[in-house]
């Protein structure tokens, strides 16, 4: 059967021979950037300037190894590189650094079709057989060229037993024959291969090379570019060359021969900036809508949500770099103005909170519902840690319970009768008076209170709550016309009322329903329950509280106060008496007290300790507070800010110590140490050297200089400098505490 493309006899003989030429000679093929542009020489190699200049070196003076080991990643340049040495190897002028280019061998080289330059793929020639092969062929002299040149790509794909074979021929090769070994993983070449080679190291391509060579090849191109185009080819190719120009060449189609800012953003996917920028706009002011409008925008777009997180760890790692630097930034850049505007506006903790966050959240995107849900719960998760942004919402207070309410309208109900003076009566005998009193109809009881707009903690722990049962004893029933109005007072984490000015509740009765009418009925208390409860006025100090009730009652180690109804007197290292339980006491009685009079001796010398307290001596007395963890890291890096009424405030530059539950543990030491209820205060603020934390670290400090001043005056230091030339090493001179300083 004749072949389709036969040509027919009767045809002229050019018509012939032209379409001859069209069958059997198709018109060249486009050829891609990346192989039309591969460098030819070792002027044109860009971003390897440390392997160029070892190999001009080495090839101007003659010092030539007989392997080479090129190691990097992908579209680094080492299949060039190999080419490029092959061609100074070879070239027809001699050994040279600069080959010609022109020459049979170098030419030949180019297009691979040197017969005595042989590229030799590892990954499907990877078995003994193939390197035998190969090491057999190798003792023959070349045919063409000066040197035999073998270029192994991929070297770490052969077995075990080929690179065994290679050994031998690697280490005393013919002088006639190179070994070139080109890798992606060095780590899987044995050491006894690495051994035998000179290994060079490729490294990515920085962006702004990419760039450069970018707008080389476009100029030579006539192809219109933006520079901020080529930059974001260039973050794509994350430092490969190769990868570079492919790109390029995608863009130059998507675009139409015109590279826009704009039509490279669409081919990659990448976000705008901008986007990011509104977005920690929104965070550092807490908008929640904001943040929801950012997102819908990229999923309007199509963006990747990943790419969102990653994109957004760099601005903000550009934004704490700028934090710490001032002015680091390029003015060229156009994120410039909004990168210094974060840093001015954003805390560094927050950058560092959402760095963090962005980083690890785009690992979890995988495990989320989908991305859009992941993204939203990642920039929610930020603006709940960075509660100090943010609207704050009010939170209507829960309802109290049944026996709650009851409490608070026999508290708030009027007394019928005056307390007459008499004598104390036992606390066991409140009980059953207040329980055997008829309750009054529900239409004279007073109407309830309203419910308590409170603002809700952002993230500080909640202060202790102290129940009715380890309420104090009171001391004066109040009466009909001073009802007990004292509103809690806030304290940052939370509100709690003064620690000497408690108010409390008598309990329901046992046989009562807490759902009945027990929150609007009024307590009526008869003459003879009055003046049980009234005690009488003492002869001694008609200012003081009874005999029988000590003045301050401090904390307990972590619970508030103590729920035990004896009271024994034993005075502590700090002058005060603390409680004791008595199993042969009565409980405590819990009618509402509210304490009133001149506070006692006792109470004005503690707040005589108090305002005797200064930035001065603070530092010292955090240093030496029995407390650990947290606490102890919380008192020995404050400042102190002062005393506001019953109040310490102390000031400390992390906010996460004084968002901790260790401010609660403080408070309570403080109380045991000033021998009175106090609330403590913490501020965020910027913090001096009046400091614990900021003392210890000076007289370190000190201690050191006067260390490396005794060594540098010491005579046997001096004469070890002066007699064999010794020098002080900086740094390693470590003062060391006598055992006086460290009792």
């Amino acid at each position: 059967m004749p072949c389709s493309r036969a040509v027919p006899r009767k045809l002229d003989r050019p018509f012939r021979a032209s379409l001859r030429n069209r069958l059997y000679n198709p018109p060249m093929t486009y050829l891609v950037l990346a192989r039309k542009w591969r460098p030819r020489s070792f002027d044109t190699l860009v971003g390897q300037d440390h392997v160029v200049r070892a190999l001009t070196h080495a090839l101007d003076t003659q010092r030539l190894h007989h392997a080479w080991l090129f190691t990097g990643t992908r579209g680094v340049g080492k299949t060039t590189l190999s080419r490029i040495l092959a061609k100074s190897l070879n070239c027809e002028t001699g050994i040279t650094s600069k080959p010609c280019g022109v020459c049979r061998a170098c030419t030949e080289i180019d297009s691979g079709r040197f017969v005595d330059y042989l590229e030799l793929d590892a990954a499907s020639n990877r078995g003994v057989e193939e390197m035998t092969q190969l090491l057999e062929q190798a003792v023959y002299a070349p045919g063409a060229g000066r040197f035999k040149v073998y270029m192994i790509d991929e070297v770490h794909m052969l077995t075990g037993h080929a690179f065994n074979a290679m050994l031998k021929t690697l280490e005393e090769p013919p002088p006639h024959v190179k070994f070139i070994l080109a890798t992606t993983d060095p780590q899987k070449i044995p050491v006894t291969v690495l051994s035998r080679c000179l290994q060079f190291n490729l490294k990515q391509m920085p962006a702004d090379s990419i760039v450069g060579h970018l707008q080389a090849v476009l100029g030579q191109e006539s192809v219109g570019f933006e520079v901020p185009a080529l930059r974001l080819i260039g973050q794509a190719a994350a430092g490969s060359m190769r990868d570079a120009l492919s790109l390029t060449d995608q863009a130059i189609a998507y675009s139409a021969g015109n590279l826009t800012e704009d039509a490279v953003r669409g081919m990659l996917g990448t976000i705008d900036q901008r986007h990011l920028v509104r977005l920690l706009d929104a965070l550092s002011t807490g908008d929640a809508k904001g943040v929801l409008a950012v997102a819908d925008e990229l999923a309007i777009r199509g963006l990747s949500y990943a790419g969102a997180l990653a994109d957004l760890a760099v601005l903000l790692s550009r934004v704490a770099i700028e934090q710490r630097v001032r002015g680091v930034t390029p003015a060229e850049d156009p994120l410039a103005g909004d990168i210094a505007r974060l840093a001015q506006a954003l805390h560094p903790d927050a950058v560092q909170l959402f760095y963090s966050v962005a980083v690890h959240s785009r690992s979890e995107l995988t495990l989320a519902p989908d991305e859009y849900a992941g993204f939203i719960m990642a920039c929610l998760r930020m603006l709940a840690l960075n509660g100090e942004a943010g609207p704050q919402t009010a939170v209507e207070a829960p309802a109290a319970p049944a026996r709650q309410t009851a409490d608070a309208a026999a508290a708030s109900a009027p007394v019928t009768a005056a307390a007459p003076a008499s004598a104390p009566v036992p606390p066991a005998a409140i009980a059953p008076a207040v329980a055997a009193t008829p309750a009054a109809p529900a239409a004279a009881a007073p109407a309830p209170a309203p419910a308590v707009q409170a603002p809700a903690p952002a993230e500080a722990p909640a202060a202790p709550v102290i129940t009715p049962e380890q309420a104090p004893v009171p001391d004066v029933v109040p009466a009909a016309s001073e009802p007990d109005t004292a509103a809690p007072q806030t304290v940052q984490g939370g509100s709690v009322p003064p620690w000497e000015d408690l108010p409390t509740a008598p309990p329901a009765a046992p046989e009562a329903d807490a759902g009945k009418a027990a929150g609007t009925a009024a307590l009526a208390v008869t003459p003879a329950t009055a003046a049980a409860i009234a005690p009488a006025p003492q002869a001694d100090d008609a200012d003081g509280p009874p005999a029988w009730v000590d003045e301050e009652i401090p904390f307990e180690a972590e619970g508030g106060y103590s729920p035990d109804s004896g009271f024994t007197s034993d005075p502590d290292d700090d002058g005060f008496e603390t409680l004791a339980s008595s199993p042969s006491a009565a409980p405590p009685p819990t009618a509402p007290a509210r304490r009133e009079g001149p506070p006692s001796a006792r109470k004005r010398q503690s707040r005589a300790r108090m305002a005797d307290m200064t930035s001065d001596t603070w530092p010292e007395l955090a240093a030496r507070l029995p407390v650990t963890g947290l606490a102890a890291e919380l008192a020995r890096q404050s400042e102190w800010a002062g005393v506001q009424g019953d109040a310490i405030v102390l000031r400390v530059a992390v906010k996460t110590l004084a968002e901790s539950e260790s401010r609660v543990r403080l408070q309570t030491v403080l109380c045991e140490h000033f021998g009175q209820g106090i609330r403590l205060d913490v501020e965020v603020g910027a913090t001096g050297e009046a400091t614990a934390h900021a003392v210890a670290q000076a007289e370190r400090a000190a201690r050191q200089q006067a260390a490396e001043d005794a060594v540098a005056v010491d005579p046997f230091v001096q004469a070890l400098v002066a007699d064999f030339g010794g020098q002080v090493v900086p740094g390693s001179i470590r003062h060391v505490d006598s055992p006086a300083a460290a009792a």
